[in-house]
């Protein structure tokens, strides 16, 4: 136990230094999160400098400011919220962490490390760190659809962080089954019913009725013991304290007093969250940064790029725009308090050896250190990945969200649904099958190759090799499955949003159609072959794996590829019908620019365009479309322009916008409102 001088001492060297670094930050126009890790690092036990903190008390203190940060987090996403971004998110927290997975065990056997320790090496590189992010978009104030998908995207993975130490510490033990797994599971979710399901009931009325009594101090109290309250029903049920305080949040957040809580909470927050980053550099060693420097640096990149790639990915292929995809990549590229968290559990199990803790601290301060650049670095990163696009790949991430956007919005049809069920069901089968003969097959080997190289006198390498072949071979007809099934279930799914005609008939969505399959298709094949390749890595080698995931989609890229030229065309097409309404329109001497293109509508199935006039005085006017970069800003298109005596069909970047044109945009309602705004506001 920490006597009273210690424990004052402590806290007043890291409060004291800490603030000499924020201040001198703030002044730099840094930010201030940088300035406690270097505070960390000044008041820490591994740089020769006359202030050291005791590391136990400060590791005490930073718990709290874990579960404060948290609880904030909570307040701002209702369960309403998160359950509106759960597909997305979870779909992309999902191949993110089964891409990080397999790379940080291929790259973990390429140093020449134990299986056991480069699957603890993927598990610690694939979950970001919430605490870091929550307190970089504080400082950056990043709102809106972003913060919504990060936070969706981090509650998933540290889901998959539980279940993942539940699996890593049966690997350590040598007791892996799949029913294990199936019950670790199980008690997740049973665990997250029944706090939310009790929650609910109470947590909302509480605090309503201490929020009618009117006084500061009380509904400070309240919340912070309902906070620890459930943060530490948490620990007990054996899941982290960082989840606890989340759903905490949560269920404060649902009494619909969120602002005058937060209010409250916010600066006892900071001060704890503080305390919490000024830990995370008290664990930095210079010495073990230059004693294991080439799998820092190597997994450093490993998770920076490989974040940015995979949550890019997923996010766009989810429904979200390119820039808001690539935002929400870097502004997951780093990990935390998770990665301690395995890495500790790999030294208690003796799974792993000394080294991976020190490297897992130092890769986490590094990634820490970029975050806020790399998040105010994604602006500008989007809008030049969205410039250097292929044309015909413009046009197709520019129309992708509003195809999404009709999938959500269409009507829920009792005989379509029920055939998007079974074939999910037909895809998970496929699935469970190839996972079990792999993870059988992986099992299996180190028990039964040397007896039945014995008793037939071959090699044992040669007797591996035939058994791999024929799990590959017992795996081949379920993979053809669910090629044939992911394409069915794409193909339903794309129906949904843009129903054929009646037979016979002209089809004007075949494009879009064609083009949403083959996207959905990959979609589909990454969510259930990345995590197949994660399981799978033990059987071939990491990069073996890779390479067979990457081959299969690479044809299907291609295909892609293909389509998209085809929906050029189409949009093409479509933009001279659109300036001809308008010309018809202009002719006219109508005005109504908000229904002039309601007859193309019908005919241009997945580009809906909407007229916006450009109104005198407007600051669009006299700029080009490269100047005022619709796309990359709102996330809208310019498919047409409608001008007196002339119109120009699919515009180039160097067309000029003038006072009086009528700019056809297609994308999302969102993207739409927005390149509205921007174009209608005047000087």
């Amino acid at each position: 136990m920490h006597d009273a001088h210690a424990f004052l001492q402590a806290l007043a060297v890291v409060l004291c230094v800490a603030a000499v670094t924020t201040v001198l930050f703030q002044r730099l126009h840094q930010p201030v999160v940088l300035g406690y890790v270097i505070a960390g690092l000044i008041v820490g036990p591994h740089v020769p400098i006359p202030l050291i903190a005791d590391v136990g008390i400060v590791k005490t203190l930073s718990e709290v400011g874990v579960i404060l940060l948290m609880f904030a987090l909570g307040l701002e996403f209702s369960l309403r919220k998160l359950l509106s971004v759960g597909p997305t998110a979870g779909t992309t927290g999902l191949l993110q962490c089964s891409f990080l997975l397999w790379l940080g065990y291929a790259l973990g056997r390429s140093f020449g490390w134990t299986t056991l320790e480069s699957f603890f090496t993927g598990a610690i590189i694939s979950i970001s760190s919430t605490t870091i992010i929550a307190k970089a978009f504080d400082e950056q104030a990043v709102q809106g659809r972003l913060r919504e998908l990060v936070v969706g995207v981090l509650i998933v993975e540290d889901l998959i962080a539980i279940l993942l130490m539940a699996t890593l510490t049966t690997l350590a033990t040598g007791s892996l089954s799949a029913s294990e797994l199936a019950i670790t599971a199980g008690k997740l979710g049973a665990f997250l019913v029944a706090l939310v399901g009790i929650g609910l009931f109470i947590v909302p009325r509480a605090m309503r009725a201490v929020l009618r009594m009117g006084r500061d101090e009380t509904t400070l109290i309240a919340s912070i013991g309902i906070c620890f309250a459930i943060s530490l029903f948490a620990q007990e049920c054996g899941y982290s304290v960082a989840l606890g305080a989340f759903l905490a949040g949560s269920l404060v957040a649902e009494s619909g007093e969120t602002h005058e809580v937060e209010r409250l909470v916010l600066p006892v927050r900071d001060v704890f969250a503080a305390i919490f980053f000024v830990s995370v550099g008290m664990l930095i060693d210079p010495a073990l940064l230059v004693e294991y420097w080439a799998p820092i640096a190597i997994l450093t990149l490993a998770v920076v790029l490989g974040k940015i790639l995979s949550v890019s990915l997923g996010a766009f292929l989810t429904g979200n725009g390119v820039r808001t995809s690539v935002q929400a990549g870097m502004s997951l590229a780093q990990i935390g308090e998770f990665s301690f968290i395995i890495a500790g559990l790999g030294l208690s199990l003796n799974a792993t050896r000394d080294f991976l803790y020190p490297i897992a601290v130092a890769v986490s301060a590094l990634t820490t250190l970029s975050t806020p650049w790399l998040i105010r670095a994604s602006d500008p990163l989007a809008t030049f990945v969205d410039r250097k696009l292929p044309k015909s790949l413009q046009t197709f991430v520019s129309l992708y969200g509003s195809w999404w956007d009709r999938l959500r919005a269409a009507p829920a049809e009792t005989k379509s649904i029920s055939r998007v069920r079974r074939l999910v069901r037909l895809l998970l089968t496929d699935a469970i099958v190839i996972g079990a003969i792999a993870i059988g097959t992986t099992i299996a080997l180190p028990r039964v190759v040397p007896s039945i190289a014995s008793a037939l006198g071959s090699s044992a390498s040669l007797v591996r090799g035939a058994l791999i072949v024929a799990a590959v071979a017992a795996c081949l007809p379920f993979g053809v499955g669910l090629l044939r099934v992911s394409r069915a279930l794409a193909t339903a799914l794309a129906d949904r949003a843009f129903p054929a005609g009646a037979p016979g008939s002209l089809d004007f969505a075949v494009a879009v159609r064609t083009a949403l399959v083959i996207t959905l298709q990959v979609l589909v094949l990454l969510v259930l072959l990345l995590p197949l390749g994660a399981i799978t890595q033990p059987l071939l080698s990491g990069w073996e794996s890779g390479a067979l995931i990457a081959a299969l989609l690479l044809v299907l890229v291609v295909v892609l590829w293909r389509s998209t030229t085809n929906l050029d065309a189409h949009v093409r097409a479509g933009a001279q019908m659109v300036v001809e309404a308008l010309s018809r329109q202009s002719a006219a001497g109508s005005n109504d620019d908000e229904h002039a293109l309601d007859d193309v509508k019908a005919l241009l199935p997945g580009l809906e365009p909407e007229g916006v006039r450009i109104p005198a005085g407007s600051l669009a006017a006299g700029k080009t479309l490269a100047e005022l970069h619709l796309r990359g800003v709102t996330g809208a298109t310019v498919i047409a322009i409608g001008r007196a005596g002339q119109g120009v069909a699919a515009p180039s970047a160097r067309e000029v916008v003038r006072e009086g044109d009528v700019l056809a945009l297609a994308g999302t309602r969102e993207a739409i409102a927005a390149a509205r705004a921007l174009l209608c506001s005047v000087s």
